[in-house]
C-alpha cells in the first residue's frame, strides 16, 4: 500500500523531503502557504508575516559544492558563493529535474495536525488546511514531515532595554530589513552580531553617516575567501581534518584562533568573544573588517538604555541623535499547528530523537526535517534527514524504544551544552560530519573508506582528504547514484570554472643556461661532500670550505 505523506513547507528542506518520498515510492503532498517555492531563499519585496525573509544583498555563506543536494551538483558556471537569486534558481532546477512541482499545493496553509481517533492502530494524522480564500479542508495522511524552519517568528526583546519607549527614532527587526534605502546620512545602531547583524551593519554603512554595531558577547569573524582565493569552507572540512580535530582538539582550536587573529586581531577590533571558535556558528563576513578600519562601522558593547534620541552603552559611552535601531536579535521557533505534547522541550531544544522524531508516539509517522544547526550548509543535512525519515515511514528502517530515544536525547542535549554556546535563540547545534555519518550509518549509505582504498584509491583519497561534499553519501546503499564518483572527482573543476572570466597566461620561465646548471650542480656536489665529511667526523665543513676558497 502506498503511504500518503503530508510535507509542510516548500523551502529547501521541504523540496528534498518530497524527493525523498518519491525515491521510496511514497505519495507526497506538499502544502506551501505562499505562491512559490524557496522558503527563506525567496526574496520578498514586502515582509510576509509567518514566513522567513531575507534582505536584498544576501550571499550564501556556504559554497555551492558544500551546500549541494547529494545527487544534483550545481551548474558549473554558477558562482561558488551564490547570491540568493542564484540559489533560488538552483532550487528551481532541482524541482524541474525531479518533477517535484506537481506535488506542491501553493497558497495552502496548514492550520492543525492531529492524530486520528484510531492512531494507536493506524498511525495516521488529520491535517487541516486553508487556502487563499480561507476555505478549510481536512485530509488524512499516513505520515507527516514538518519543514517550516525556524526563521519565521522574529525575537524583538524591547522589554530588555530600559527607556526604549522614549526612543524617538525608528526601530525594526532584521526580519523587516530589505535594503539600506532611507538610511542615507543617518546614525544607525545595529544590535546583535550574528550573521544578519554583521551583514546589515556592512550594508547600511555604505550609505549611513555612521553605524554602531552593538554586541553582548562578540564573535569570531571568518571570510568566505580561503587559500588562494578559493572558497574557505573547502579547507579544513575533510574527514582527515575531523580525525585531527578529535585527536588534537585543544591544539587545533588554539591554532585556528591564532590564524584568525593574524588576519584580524579580534581583541583590537573589539570583536573577540569569550567562547572558543567551535562553540558557536562564526560570523561569516568578508567586508566587516574593512568597514571597521575605515570608521564606517564602530563596534560597541551591549546597549544599556535609551533616552530620547540617545543610546547609552554598557561602557557608559553615549551616542546622541540616533535615527534608526535595527534589532538583529534572532528568532523564536514554534510549530503552532502541532499538538502541545509534541512540543515538549529538553533544555532549550525540542525533544526529538536525532533532532527529527518525537519519541513518545505509538507509530513513528511524524518527523521534523531541517530544524538543525551546524558549521555547514543545511541542505545536505535536511536531505540526509529526509532520506532516513522516508525509510522509517516505509518500514525499511526502525527506531529504538521510546525509553532508549529519550535517554539518547538527554545525552545529546548534555553534550551540546558542554560543547556549544546554546540559547533559546540558538537551541541546537551538531558537528557536521559525525551527525551526517550517524544518519548515513542507519540509512546504509556511509562511505566505506578502507574498502575504497582497496578498490578505488583515487576516489578514496578524495573522500578522506578532500572536502566532505554531499556526493559521498550517494556512492553506495539505498539511493545510490551512478554519478556520485564523477561528481566527487570533478568538484574542483566546478569550483574553478566561475573564475575563468578572464584567462591570464602563466608567465613563461626562461630555461636555465648550461653555466647556471653547472654551478648549481657543483654547489650541490660540494655541499653533499661536506655533509658526508661532517657526518663521518673527519673535518669541519668550515675548514673544508675555506680550504676550497684558498685553493681557488
Amino acid at each position: 500500500m502506498v503511504l500518503k505523506v503530508a510535507v509542510i513547507g516548500a523551502g529547501a528542506s521541504g523540496l528534498t523531503s518530497i524527493k525523498g518520498c518519491l525515491e521510496e515510492g511514497l505519495e507526497p503532498t506538499c502544502f506551501e502557504s505562499s505562491h512559490d517555492i524557496g522558503g527563506v531563499w525567496r526574496f520578498k519585496e514586502n515582509p510576509e508575516p509567518g514566513r522567513a525573509n531575507i534582505y536584498e544583498s544576501v550571499i550564501i555563506n556556504s559554497s555551492k559544492e558544500m551546500m549541494a543536494y547529494s545527487d544534483f551538483p550545481p551548474p558549473v558556471e554558477f558562482a561558488n558563493n551564490m547570491h540568493h537569486s542564484e540559489l533560488l534558481q538552483y532550487l528551481r532546477l532541482y524541482v524541474q529535474a525531479f518533477r517535484l512541482q506537481q506535488h506542491i499545493q501553493f497558497q495552502t496553509t496548514v492550520v492543525s495536525v492531529r492524530q486520528t481517533v484510531d492512531f494507536a492502530v493506524s498511525g495516521q494524522w488529520e491535517v487541516e488546511t486553508k487556502n487563499a480564500e480561507n476555505q478549510k479542508e481536512m485530509r488524512v495522511f499516513d505520515a507527516v514531515i514538518v519543514c517550516t524552519g525556524h526563521f519565521t517568528q522574529p525575537h524583538l526583546p524591547l522589554s530588555d532595554f530600559i527607556g526604549i519607549g522614549s526612543f524617538k527614532g525608528r526601530t525594526l527587526h532584521s526580519w523587516e530589513y530589505r535594503s539600506a534605502e532611507g538610511m542615507q546620512g543617518k546614525n544607525v545602531v545595529v544590535i546583535g552580531i550574528g550573521n544578519s547583524g554583521g551583514d546589515l551593519a556592512v550594508d547600511i554603512s555604505r550609505v549611513a553617516k555612521k553605524v554602531y554595531l552593538s554586541t553582548r558577547s562578540g564573535g569570531w569573524v571568518v571570510s568566505r575567501i580561503g587559500q588562494g582565493g578559493l572558497p574557505n569552507d573547502l579547507f579544513g572540512t575533510s574527514r582527515m581534518d575531523l580525525i585531527k580535530s578529535k585527536l588534537f582538539a585543544s591544539r587545533i582550536n588554539k591554532a585556528l584562533e591564532k590564524k584568525l587573529n593574524e588576519a584580524l586581531d579580534h581583541t583590537l577590533y573589539g570583536l573577540r568573544p569569550k567562547h572558543g571558535f567551535f562553540a558557536q556558528i562564526p560570523v561569516v563576513n568578508d567586508d566587516l573588517p574593512s568597514r571597521i578600519i575605515s570608521g564606517r562601522v564602530q563596534v560597541k558593547p551591549n546597549v544599556k538604555e535609551f533616552f530620547g534620541s540617545s543610546v547609552v552603552f554598557e561602557d557608559e559611552t553615549i551616542i546622541d541623535q540616533v535615527d534608526v535601531v535595527v534589532f538583529a536579535t534572532g528568532y523564536n521557533y514554534s510549530f503552532p499547528f502541532l499538538p502541545s505534547e509534541l512540543q515538549i522541550k529538553c533544555d532549550y531544544r525540542l525533544q526529538l530523537y536525532k533532532h527529527i522524531f518525537p519519541p513518545g508516539l505509538a507509530h513513528p509517522t511524524l518527523a521534523v526535517v531541517g530544524f538543525i544547526h551546524a558549521l555547514g550548509a543545511v541542505n545536505p543535512l535536511s536531505e540526509m534527514q529526509a532520506r532516513w525519515v522516508t525509510r522509517v515511514f516505509k518500514g525499511l528502517s526502525s527506531l529504538p524504544s521510546a525509553e532508549t530515544m529519550e535517554k539518547e536525547i538527554q545525552k545529546d542535549t548534555t553534550a551540546m551544552r558542554q560543547s556549544f554556546k546554546c540559547s533559546e535563540r540558538n537551541p541546537l547545534q551538531v558537528v557536521y560530519i559525525p551527525y551526517m555519518d550517524s544518519l548515513a550509518e542507519m540509512l546504509g549509505v556511509r562511505p566505506n573508506i578502507p574498502w575504497l582504498f582497496l578498490t578505488d584509491p583515487r576516489l578514496a583519497q578524495q573522500v578522506l582528504f578532500g572536502p566532505c561534499t554531499p556526493y559521498q553519501y550517494r556512492l553506495t546503499g539505498p539511493g545510490r547514484w551512478a554519478g556520485a564518483r564523477h561528481a566527487i572527482l570533478t568538484q574542483w573543476e566546478r569550483v574553478l570554472q566561475p573564475f575563468r572570466t578572464r584567462l591570464v597566461q602563466q608567465p613563461k620561465t626562461k630555461p636555465q643556461s648550461m653555466w647556471s646548471i653547472t654551478v648549481v650542480s657543483l654547489g650541490v656536489a660540494l655541499l653533499s661532500y661536506l655533509c658526508c665529511s661532517v657526518y663521518r667526523g673527519s673535518i669541519s665543513p668550515l675548514d673544508k670550505l675555506l680550504s676550497c676558497i684558498e685553493t681557488r
